[in-house]
């Protein structure tokens, strides 16, 4: 998967596109609204809040991750590690994003029936679900790497499907 892609996608997410034209109830990422007790993760974290947060996102995923048998995802880079925006990536990639295909699945159909344009960080939540989903895709054989190819190509639909709607004209919904 060619990283510069990602980038794109995530480069090209205009500011504006974060307001949706109506409001829906349906709630995409579910965990990031409801932290586990145990846990430290605030309530819906986000990564991206500046152009220097994009390019720190893009730093993270260049550098090598290591993905655990459990599915938790750590930067290798001790340096990069030890950023406070490490922290949110940590959360976000490890409380937030799904890692399972049911769960992928049901995240592309959810995605599909969307009305209007994702919020900012429903759209980085998807673009960090569609590089695990290009890691895992990479890792997989046979009848895997087809189901995992199949989530990744839905939420790269999605995303462009975004991309498309937030770029058109400002009058239509």
């Amino acid at each position: 998967m060619c990283w510069k892609t990602l980038l794109l996608l995530l480069l090209c997410y205009d500011a504006q596109a974060t307001v949706s034209h109506r409001w829906s109830r349906a709630v995409l990422f579910p965990a990031a609204h409801r932290p586990k007790r145990s846990s430290s993760m605030p309530l819906n974290p986000v990564l991206q809040s500046s152009l220097d947060d994009v390019e720190l996102l893009y730093e993270f995923l260049l550098a090598e991750l290591d993905i655990s048998p459990d599915l938790k995802i750590a930067i290798k880079d001790e340096e990069l590690a030890s950023l406070r925006k490490a922290a949110d990536f940590h959360i976000i990639c490890n409380d937030v994003i799904p890692k399972h295909i049911p769960d992928i699945r049901r995240l592309s159909a959810s995605l599909s029936s969307h009305p209007g344009i994702l919020k900012k960080e429903d759209f980085e939540r998807t673009a960090l679900t569609l590089a695990y989903a290009a890691y895992r895709t990479a890792l997989s054989q046979g009848h895997q790497k087809d189901i995992w190819a199949q989530s990744l190509l839905s939420l790269f639909q999605a995303l462009r499907h975004d991309l498309m709607r937030s770029s058109g004209p400002r009058g239509s919904p």
